[in-house]
Order: structure tokens, then sequence, then C-alpha cells
């Protein structure tokens, strides 16, 4: 025994740790710091990219001094939140698992899956907020505008909003039915087409290329928003919208390196057992996965919202 209230399982841990579900895209998009940090409360620093944009006066006398500028930041704190669920497996269960089963690495395992789901989910929220972006980084698309229309032409109004940012995105994100209305959108396949087809659908990496963007990253995954025991309602993660954003490949949370967000960590994911004797005629073991995060969108300039795109 750790002596810890809820004692860790090494076995478990591994599992959890090694454990990715691949239709989740959340650390692609806000991708998760390292190292890891060593406690729950954390600085950052969030910078006004207007400052370097601004006009000085640079000309210097023969015995002037240069004007002064400063460069201004707002520090901000803040702190990692506990994200984990329970699950309670019964003596007897593992008493009669067969062999090669565990019952209480399957809790561990999908307990983790249920907890990234939830973050999958907080941060396609965070990332398609309307109310993040600025009047002039989003847009909401209807009628023919929308990429499922025949006479909408996505590949200018990516132009036109990769030209009015502050830094060039280099990175998209969408859920599935909008990168669907993208790759069979007429005029995108006939840019890409030698022929002018405007039939079939295009394939990711050309899209990407088309439209000078390093990835697209694409929302898979679905979430079930009825309430436990009722019949299943299933929809996407990642709605019909878009986002592009500009994504430093090295960054951190006090260092000025432009990139459109991340994730705070706090230590390792966790995941343990306790007896619980209490449930069940033999006795059962309550099984727990989880992790301490934080998302932050350090710079809402950096993004450029279409809603409603299909």
């Amino acid at each position: 025994m750790s002596g810890q209230p809820f004692p860790v399982d090494p076995v478990l841990v591994g599992i959890v740790q090694a454990y990715k579900n691949g239709a989740l895209i959340a650390d692609q998009v806000l991708p998760r710091l390292s190292p890891l940090l060593p406690r729950e409360q954390f600085k950052w620093w969030f910078f006004d990219f207007g400052q370097f944009i601004t006009l000085h006066d640079t000309k210097v006398g023969r015995k002037s001094s240069p004007n002064e500028v400063e460069f201004e930041a707002k520090e901000k704190e803040d702190r990692t939140e506990d994200y984990g669920l329970d699950d309670v497996v019964p003596i007897a269960d593992s008493a009669n698992a067969p062999a090669g089963y565990d019952p209480r690495a399957f809790a561990a395992q999908r307990l983790i899956d249920l907890v990234l789901l939830d973050r999958e989910v907080r941060v396609a929220n965070r990332v398609f907020d309307p109310d993040l972006y600025g009047d002039d980084n989003k847009e909401t698309l209807a009628g023919a505008d929308k990429w499922t229309s025949p006479d909408s032409k996505p590949i200018i109004a990516f132009a036109e909003a990769a030209d009015s940012m502050v830094m060039r995105p280099n990175n998209a994100v969408m859920g599935r039915g909008s990168w669907t209305a993208l790759r069979t959108n007429q005029s995108v396949l006939r840019a890409l087409t030698p022929s002018g087809a405007a039939d079939g659908y295009a394939n990711k990496r050309a899209v990407a290329d088309l439209l000078e963007l390093d990835d697209i990253i694409i929302g898979e995954g679905w979430v079930n928003i009825a309430k436990p025991g009722q019949q299943v309602q299933r929809r996407r993660c990642w709605g019909n919208h878009c986002t592009l954003f500009h994504k430093a490949g090295l960054a951190d949370s006090v260092s000025a390196t432009p990139t459109f967000g991340w994730t705070a960590q706090f230590g390792t994911r966790v995941s343990g057992s306790i007896p619980e004797p209490k449930i069940g005629l033999r006795g059962s073991d309550r099984v727990r996965s989880g992790e301490s995060v934080k998302e932050v969108i350090s710079a809402p300039d950096l993004g450029y919202f279409f809603e409603n795109v299909a």
C-alpha cells in the first residue's frame, strides 16, 4: 500500500498512459505542453499582437537617442482542473473472467476513453465558440456561400481570411461533415483536376497544399448526447464548422512563440483501484482513471472561424 487515499496501480497506470483513441483530435488542435507541469498552478503570457505591427519613428538624429519601445504582455495565472471517472468492478467478475481478460484493466481503459471524449467535446466547443473571435476573425456562411452549394468558392474565402490575419494560418480543423462538403465542393475539384471535372472527392493532402496549409485536422469522434438509460442520440463532437489557426511547432506557456492555443497538463494520467467491501456479496474494486489538464486559447487573433459551412 502506498498510503495514498486512492492507491495507484502501476499496471493500470501503464495501460492508461499507452492508450489512445485514434478518432480524437484534441491533442492535435491544442497540443499538450512539454514538459508536464510539476504543480497545478501555472502562469502564462498573453500578448497583444497589435504592438508588433505598430508603426514607430525609427529615425535617429546625429546626437539624439533612438525612440524607446516597450513590449508588454499580460501575465495570467491559471491552474489545471481534474477530470476523472470511477467504475466499480465486483470481485466475482474478476474471479470468473476468462484467461487473459482483466475486468479492472478493461474498466481503466474505458474510463480514460470517456475522460478523453469529454476533453474532445470541451476543445471542440471552445475552438468553435463564435464569442472567442473578434468581428474581423469570423463569419457565418449562409445560402450560396455554404460549401455544399455549387456556387460557393471556399478557396477564395480561405485566401481572404488568411490574408486578413495577423499571422497566416498553417492548420485548419473541421468536423467530418465540413470536410466532406469541402472535398466534394465543385470549385475545389475543378481547381485540382486538369480537366476541370467537378465530380468525385479530393485528397486531403492536395486540398491542404491548395489552401497553403500544413495540415487539415478532421474531427471524427462521436458523442451520445442522450442521458444514461435513454435511446442513443449520436452526434459528431466537431460540428459543421471550420477554424483556420496558426500552430507553432514548439510552444510553451511562458515564451513569446505565437501560437493559437495549447493544453497544460499537471503530471501524468492516473489510474488505480481501492477495495469496496460493501458492494457485492464478495466485495468489489473501485477503479479510477483521469488526468489534470487546462485548455488555453493563448492567441485568439491567430484563429479565423467559419460557422455553418455545411
